[in-house]
């Protein structure tokens, strides 16, 4: 679904991301994790083709996201870490210009947002201007407009920050569900812990260099992840 080969992006002199190639298959929950810095956020946006990048290729559901953008991004949602809303809006008419972006029918796109703002039980808000929403409002706002055309990919950038736990259990569940269904995801998170129950693959990654990859169980072996995380950190800190 998602093949990144040889990703490198420079600001300046400096590689935010070194040479990094990863795959995310259909079906497959992929963690990202490093620390602030490490390149995840860059490595996302890249992806999504908001920022451009030095060199490498990305293929969104085996189509050049360099050669056809328009294409990849119709298959794709981006959740960044900070949404920016626009907040003259209110959360009805903002979920319908979405809609609209994506061509959703009028029928769809009411039965999308009518069962994902029940879920996230912000239905009786939707009417309001979302500069009249509460950080936790915005951020579940947002997740609807990610998911209201059904995209393929979703990419996530740290989706759980400001999320209540009842929220982020609805989340999870609606992650895998996606995957289920034979979508695929992209997300970072530093809550390890998430990501060690939610996960099939996960990636470490560390001054934009990858330092380990596979499967949940091959990573982690017989440690949480937040030990081989630390371990691994702590072993490549020389080389950088």
């Amino acid at each position: 679904m998602l093949r990144i080969e040889h990703l490198t992006k420079k600001y300046g002199e400096r590689k935010a991301v070194d040479d990094l190639s990863l795959h995310i298959a259909p079906g497959e929950i992929f963690g990202f994790i490093g620390h602030n810095g490490a390149g995840k956020t860059t490595t996302l946006k890249a992806c999504t083709g908001i920022l451009p990048f030095d060199g490498g290729e990305i293929l969104v559901d085996g189509t050049s996201l360099l050669r056809d953008p328009l294409a990849c991004k119709a298959k794709m949602a981006y959740l960044p870490d900070n949404p920016d809303l626009y907040e003259f809006l209110s959360g009805i008419r903002y979920l319908n210009f979405i809609a609209d972006v994506f061509g959703v029918g009028t029928e769809e796109r009411a039965a999308r947002i009518a069962h994902f703002a029940d879920l996230f039980e912000i239905r009786d808000d939707l009417a309001q201007p979302i500069s009249a929403y509460s950080h936790g409002m915005k951020q579940k706002l947002a997740l609807i407009s990610a998911l209201i055309h059904e995209p393929k990919l979703i990419l996530l950038d740290e989706p759980f920050v400001g999320l209540d736990p009842r929220a982020a259990h609805i989340l999870k569940g609606i992650m895998r569900e996606h995957c289920d269904r034979g979508g695929a995801i992209f997300f970072s998170t530093h809550v390890l812990d998430v990501a060690e129950k939610l996960c099939d693959k996960v990636a470490i990654i560390k001054g934009g260099r990858l330092i380990v990859q596979g499967t949940m169980e091959e990573v982690r072996g017989n440690e949480s992840l937040e030990d081989v995380f630390l371990e691994l950190v702590e072993k490549t800190e020389e080389e950088f």
